[in-house]
């Protein structure tokens, strides 16, 4: 497990509230950490197998890009754009900072930070598992008779199961 990160990526957006934050525009700092295994990359000495700083990098830049009121909303897409992209992030946090902020008076930044938990187990038989909880998760759209559905559900509720559970229950076929 590793902690990948990118700290300190600057920016100039128009987001904000207010008319004059929307045409003005200001200064925003981001951060991004992410954990990973990274012992593939590591030992075969290959880009592939880890996340590639560029483009996380191009992650954040196109958020940026996006206007928006809230800073919130733009942490919210970046780590959506990360979890998109990337599919084995088992924790990340998004750290956007809007730079002297106009509030009437010195502050230095305001800070919104978006935070996720990926790693699961398997409610069935226990087995680590990563779950985004979005239509990337096999449990999100398993193609199953309804009464087989019924029952996942009554037995497992919300909770996920691994790929080889649904294969178990489903026979369904699961890239």
């Amino acid at each position: 497990m590793a902690k990948i990160a990118l700290e300190g990526m600057r920016f100039y957006a128009h987001h904000g509230h207010y008319k004059e934050e929307e045409l003005c525009g200001g200064e925003y700092e981001v951060d991004v950490y992410l954990d990973v295994r990274i012992d593939k990359a590591a030992v075969q000495d290959k880009l592939e197998f880890t996340l590639n700083y560029e483009t996380i990098y191009l992650i954040c830049r196109t958020a940026m890009k996006q206007r928006a009121k809230l800073i919130e909303t733009v942490a919210e897409r970046i780590a959506l754009g990360l979890k998109n992209q990337f599919g084995f992030i088992r924790e990340m946090s998004i750290r956007v900072r809007k730079l002297n902020p106009p509030l009437g008076g010195p502050v230095r930044a305001a800070v919104v930070e978006v935070d996720g938990q990926f790693s699961k187990k398997c409610a069935r038989c226990g087995k680590p598992m990563l779950c985004y909880g979005d239509k990337s998760c096999w449990c999100m759209d398993v193609p199953a008779f309804d009464g087989t559905l019924e029952f996942l559900k009554s037995e497992f509720g919300n909770d996920c199961l691994c790929k080889e559970c649904i294969v178990f229950y489903t026979g369904a076929e699961i890239k």
